[in-house]
């Protein structure tokens, strides 16, 4: 008998009995979402509640008009009513509802909302128990305003299926880093793990080492002995002030790492103070290599791109620093094969995720199948990347979608030949990708 395809009423209920276990299993299964950009109410929130004052300056975005002012919504705005109509520095002088008004009528009312980022606001909605169909954006904002902070926090991880978030801390940022000297208390919140970010270390030396010598670790342009002793030191001191569980930059497409002999600057800070300082400290060191900052300055956090970036540094960085580890995602959909190749040949890389531009369902999609047919279930599918609370529902929603049914497809494959999965075996499996691939990592 041919089992290649399941032809028999018998086949086919398995695979219907399959495919639902396994969408139930993924549904089920909570997140520890590895990357985002989101904060506990001490770092102070912009919308506020009925007992918290808001902070314009606060880190924890949330409500509805932060969802339809993401810049992910602003570059889509911008094609639909262009600077020639509304000029970039008339929008960024509206306040905050009336961007969102603009954006509300032009992208879900002119026309449909049909691209990922308005589906998502809508999903979102949706899954608090709002309307969509109501069209009623002073409904949306009444019921957000009525909502105390920190238990919405709560509510969004619950109905997310999100059990921990990691929070990134820019600590070059001036309004993060002074939220955390001002209280070493303000990251204790258990809901969320930090992550220390310092890009500058890598991007633009000469730059932070002039604020690493106003913060009190002097340290030169040259890079020389005690400027690494100094910088080691900040790094060091950083991580114990974040309670870092691992250290990232955000990395351009022209980033390259040529081994023991390139003394670029970067390449320099890279192997003399971070890896060393985070192989001391047992920390995955996680790159995010393709964004090109900043190509049109007027759309302000919409105006980056992705572009190519350069494999062959991260293989080089991964076989010259066998006791780091490196998690790692790229922006360029043209760089994950080589990407998840590389991955194969290195025990101590880990890719993850849908980054950015990538994070839409026909590219999550495709990215998944090839990841899990290449490392099977050895990565790290998906993380937010959320920067305003609420879309770690519409995130995870659709990712969970996107995921279950790659796994279906693949569960599926297997049997065909006759092997047999157990729902224990799912369940296992799917704990891997959402949790446990990302702890076990972390402990090295």
């Amino acid at each position: 008998m041919d089992v290649s395809t399941p032809t028999t009423p018998g086949a086919e209920r398995r695979a219907s009995e399959l495919a639902a276990t396994v969408r139930r299993v993924v549904g089920e299964q909570s997140v520890w979402d590895m990357h985002t950009h989101l904060y506990p109410p001490t770092f102070g929130t912009t919308l506020g509640g009925p007992k918290v004052k808001s902070d314009p300056n606060g880190l924890l975005l949330w409500g509805v008009d932060e969802l339809l002012t993401y810049h992910y919504l602003v570059a889509e705005v911008f094609r639909v009513v262009p600077a020639t109509e509304l000029p970039y520095a008339d929008f960024w002088k509206m306040g905050k509802q009336a961007q969102a008004d603009h954006i509300w009528k032009h992208l879900f009312l002119d026309r449909s909302p049909i691209s990922e980022a308005c589906r998502g606001v809508l999903t979102t909605l949706k899954n608090l128990g709002l309307d969509p169909s109501d069209r009623d954006l002073k409904g949306y904002r009444n019921w957000f305003a009525e909502q105390d902070p920190s238990d919405h926090i709560d509510r969004v991880m619950e109905t997310a299926g999100v059990s921990r978030i990691t929070m990134t801390n820019a600590v070059f940022d001036d309004n993060e880093r002074e939220r955390w000297l001002a209280d070493p208390k303000v990251g204790a919140d258990p809901r969320f793990a930090g992550v220390l970010r310092f890009d500058p270390l890598l991007r633009d030396w000469a730059g932070a080492a002039k604020l690493l010598t106003e913060w009190g670790y002097d340290a030169n342009a040259d890079l020389d002995a005690s400027s690494v002793e100094s910088a080691q030191r900040f790094v060091r001191d950083w991580i114990d002030r974040v309670g870092a569980i691992y250290c990232a930059v955000s990395l351009p497409p022209e980033f390259r790492y040529g081994g023991a002999d390139d003394n670029s600057t970067g390449s320099r800070v890279l192997r003399e103070v971070v890896l060393p300082v985070l192989e001391e400290r047992g920390l995955p060191f996680a790159m995010m290599i393709g964004s090109r900052m900043q190509v049109n300055p007027s759309l302000g956090d919409a105006g980056d791109m992705g572009g190519l970036s350069d494999v062959v540094s991260v293989v080089t960085l991964c076989r010259e620093f066998p006791g780091n580890r490196f998690f790692c995602t790229m922006l360029a959909r043209e760089n994950q094969h080589e990407l998840a190749v590389a991955a194969r040949k290195f025990g101590n890389l880990m890719v993850f995720g849908c980054w950015w531009f990538l994070n839409n369902p026909s590219l999550v999609d495709e990215i998944t199948r090839m990841r899990i047919e290449l490392l099977g279930l050895s990565c790290i599918p998906q993380h937010s990347d959320a920067r305003v609370l609420d879309q770690l529902i519409y995130k995870w929603d659709h990712s969970r979608e996107l995921i279950a049914t790659v796994l279906v497809d693949k569960y599926q494959d297997a049997e065909k030949t006759g092997w047999r999965v157990t729902d224990d075996e799912i369940r296992r499996d799917v704990k891997l990708l959402f949790e446990g691939n990302f702890a076990s990592f972390l402990k090295g």
